[in-house]
């Protein structure tokens, strides 16, 4: 044997690491292609994804979300690849001993693709299988034949018994990975085409919704709501800067001329089907509203402020002959469901008690963005929203508690959450050096339907002092505070709390986001030059 016959010998390892990982990019090229003329949420990343974050644990979701903010969903779709990057090359290698059983691995891979596409809440049947199974079998078909060219040839006149000790199909192998390499990249950009276009009639219906003007407009902010201190969230929140915590891989694209809204259940004596048009041609009401979510640690930023337009939930259920149990109602629970399969479960009293519960169809002076529940959500003032916010909302039902546990109840959250009184310090950021003298401190605080009344800055274990409060909006929003502190040099520790319009005092006890929200005082420490 030749010393360039031995070189390219040791070259099929890593050749067969190579074909493996061609295979894989293969499969998946095919199948996101298929998802893009299925629908997107069948491909298998997406599907594998969405089951992985079902059966996650809630205090592994709760770490995900404290440590990774809104790119937990990149985190989790990069792991899942670089998984399927570490089998793919397992079997590429394996494969240059077990061919047929490398080639049955990819297949295997692909079955666990269909079987998660199709038990999500949302799968429309079997034909959320067809792109893993697809993407299986070009991934399959293309180990096996790679895997054939790097295979060893007899050495002519060699006896059949003999092992093999003529070289592999070189030329062939390269002809047929650079091949199946670029059909891949374009496999994979028809994919993301027939995706965009199957979203074209949702982006063109948001862009052709025109909101009318509601017959009950909010009132103007008052005048020093919103503090003009650098560092300060402002008063409200930019739609491209509010917060997003959800379980949706693919940001569902709902065309809002063919959606449908469907309120029925216990006690509904007048079920009700109705259109975005039916929606836009009823009363609206506009309102100030801030949201927060559940998995929002003390002093973190998963909560915002937007003024929101839509038609009120209690008045719409009333229609449906929907009384709160507090007058007889047999529905205690209002379980409303996503087009992603997302259930969620509020309180009828609470959605029915007067406040501003909304179907939201705008956000800011504008149709809701996509990734905010577009064509339709709901808003619940004074509840966290893994209790209340459903996006992309198609149905509503009434049950009881009793009867049935929404998403999140049943991975051990509480199944009511009306949002804690909290506080946070905006400015001077942790471990800022500010300069000895004047140091504005400053912040938001919420309490959500019941308003904040007061709120104190402590300086190290000095006396709680009272924060400058700017002007209430409503007790439905934030509001934000001002502390000048008399900064001297050395280090120091900021710590605020709020006290509502009920009079309760935000408690220092710290706890968990799980299982109704999080609780203590927020702190910071600066070092004053």
């Amino acid at each position: 044997m030749t010393e360039n016959e031995k070189k390219s010998r040791r070259l099929r390892l890593p050749l067969g690491a190579l074909s493996g990982l061609l295979a894989g990019c293969a499969a998946l090229a095919v199948a996101e292609a298929c998802a893009g003329a299925v629908r997107p949420q069948s491909g298998p990343v997406v599907a594998v994804g969405g089951a992985a974050i079902d059966a996650t644990p809630a205090a592994v979701k709760d770490w995900a979300i404290r440590n990774f903010g809104t790119d937990d969903k990149l985190v989790l779709q990069l792991g899942i690849l670089a998984v399927l990057g570490l089998f793919a090359v397992f079997l590429g290698i394996a494969g240059l001993r077990f061919r047929r059983t490398a080639a049955a691995g990819v297949l295997l891979f692909g079955a666990v693709g269909a079987l998660a596409a199709t038990r999500r809440p949302d799968s429309v049947g079997l034909t959320d299988a067809v792109p893993s199974v697809a993407g299986a079998v070009a991934g399959a078909v293309l180990l096996y034949v790679l895997l054939g060219l790097l295979a060893l040839r007899a050495e002519p006149g060699a006896s059949p018994s003999d092992t093999p000790g003529g070289d592999w199909d070189r030329r062939g192998f390269v002809i047929a990975a650079s091949t199946a390499a670029v059909a891949s990249a374009g496999a994979g950009l028809l994919g993301r085409a027939l995706a965009g276009a199957g979203g074209r009639g949702a982006v063109a219906s948001r862009r052709d919704a025109v909101l009318p003007a509601p017959a009950s407009p909010a009132g103007a902010v008052p005048k020093g709501a919103g503090p003009r201190v650098p560092g300060l969230s402002p008063f409200v929140t930019p739609n491209a800067d509010f917060y997003r915590v959800d379980t949706a891989l693919v940001v569902p694209r709902v065309d809002a001329t063919t959606w449908r809204l469907r309120v029925h259940g216990k006690g509904v004596t007048r079920p009700l089907t109705l259109s975005y048009d039916d929606l836009l041609r009823r009363p609206l009401v506009e309102r100030d509203i801030t949201l927060t979510c559940v998995s929002n640690e003390v002093g973190g930023p998963y909560v915002g402020n937007a003024r929101w337009i839509g038609v009120r939930l209690a008045d719409l259920l009333a229609e449906c002959g929907v009384r709160p149990p507090s007058k007889g109602g047999p529905a205690d629970q209002l379980v409303a469901r996503s087009v992603d399969g997302m259930t969620i479960g509020s309180p009828v009293e609470d959605v029915m008690d007067g406040r501003d519960a909304l179907l939201a169809l705008g956000m800011n002076g504008e149709p809701l963005p996509f990734a905010h529940g577009f064509p339709v959500r709901m808003v619940v003032p004074g509840l966290y929203g893994f209790v209340s916010a459903c996006k992309w909302i198609e149905d509503i039902e009434l049950t009881t508690f009793d009867a049935y546990d929404p998403y999140w109840v049943e991975r051990g959250w509480a199944r009511r959450a009306p949002v804690k009184t909290q506080s946070r310090i905006d400015t001077p950021k942790p471990f800022a050096r500010p300069a000895a003298g004047t140091v504005m401190v400053a912040g938001v605080a919420w309490a959500q339907h019941r308003g904040i009344a007061r709120v104190e800055v402590r300086v190290d274990d000095g006396p709680w002092q009272e924060a400058r409060l700017a002007a209430e909006d409503t007790k439905d929003t934030w509001r934000q505070w001002t502390f000048p502190w008399q900064a001297t040099k050395g280090g120091h520790t900021l710590t605020v709390r709020a006290t509502d319009r009920t009079g309760a005092v935000q408690t220092e006890r710290r706890t968990r986001t799980i299982p109704d929200g999080a609780s203590g005082w927020h702190s910071v420490v600066v070092t004053v030059g």
